[in-house]
């Protein structure tokens, strides 16, 4: 079981992080790229969602693309999920009380990965 305060330990870790708040939640961005955020659910999420919104913390990460974003829901829907405010869009939630410490950081820094600048992604890979 993961947490918020976790996920901001794994973003904040990874190079040409910054933190910052927007609409009263934690926001971290590489280079002014957003690639995670803290997204509680709203009172539309909750009636979209109906019985099966989740309680706990949420996470929204970023994704290489719809289908990435498909594939995941998919393949882990007590992980992953989606809400009809990010439709069309690259991202999903991840329930942190349902995902692990090492699945929590390969979410991220994929996310990571996906938006930072070429040379500052490829510097990473090259000295993992």
């Amino acid at each position: 079981m993961a947490t918020l305060e976790d996920a901001r330990r794994i973003a904040l870790g990874l190079p040409a992080t910054s933190e910052k708040v927007s609409w009263g939640s934690l926001h971290w961005r590489v280079r002014d790229k957003g690639f995670a955020w803290e997204r509680p659910l709203r009172k539309t999420d909750l009636a979209a969602l109906g019985d099966d919104a989740p309680t706990g913390e949420i996470l929204g990460v970023r994704v290489a693309d719809l289908e990435e974003k498909e594939s995941l829901v998919a393949a882990e829907p007590d992980v992953f999920f989606t809400i009809p405010h990010l439709d069309g869009w690259p991202a999903v939630l991840v329930r942190l009380e349902a995902i692990g410490l090492d699945e929590l950081t390969e979410v991220i820094t994929d996310a990571w990965l996906d938006r930072a600048p070429r040379a500052l992604r490829q510097a990473f890979l090259d000295g993992r």
